[in-house]
């Protein structure tokens, strides 16, 4: 897996070259699960896939996971959450999200595949706030619930800040 600016990763999306349109998927990880959406194929809306299940010793099994998606979906990267603080420095959950980038690259199962970092400043405390008034009783549930979600929450918050800044150069060049 090859690290690349944001600006970068959506530049490689547009560039694609392929029938399929390339998509993205994006990250948000935790200590025991990583929550999954996806965007649509015109990378304008993220929508909830999936959540991994994350232990010490499946990484293998995550990265082949991870390939399938790549296949099934034509995705061009990924979009891994990670926790900034309000001053804009690494807070101090980032190695969790720094150790799972780091063993999938070192299974070389994705070597063909970029990511980028992006803020998830509060996407979990929003979607609990959203998941609240659900009163959803299995605590299991809740937290899957809560980590697609927050994923959903994080990849389109990237997708509108790229389709933005995309729009505004076409208009400079008018």
């Amino acid at each position: 897996m090859r690290l690349l600016k944001a600006e970068e990763l959506f530049r490689k999306l547009l560039e694609g070259g392929s029938k399929k349109q390339p998509r993205l998927l994006g990250l948000d990880v935790g200590s025991k699960y990583v929550g999954l959406a996806v965007s649509d194929q015109k990378n304008r809306i993220a929508l909830p896939l999936s959540v991994l299940g994350r232990t010490k010793t499946n990484i293998n099994l995550m990265a082949d996971d991870f390939k399938t998606l790549v296949k099934n979906y034509s995705l061009a990267g990924l979009v891994v959450g990670y926790p900034f603080n309000l001053q804009g420095q690494s807070s101090p959950d980032a190695s969790q999200v720094s150790l799972l980038v780091g063993e999938l690259c070192k299974t070389g199962k994705l070597d063909d595949l970029s990511y980028t970092y992006w803020d998830e400043n509060f996407t979990s405390k929003c979607v609990e706030a959203l998941l609240n008034p659900l009163k959803l009783n299995d605590p299991v549930e809740t937290k899957t619930m809560t980590d697609k979600f927050a994923a959903v929450c994080i990849l389109q918050g990237y997708l509108d800040n790229m389709n933005r800044a995309l729009r505004h150069a076409d208009k400079c060049e008018e």
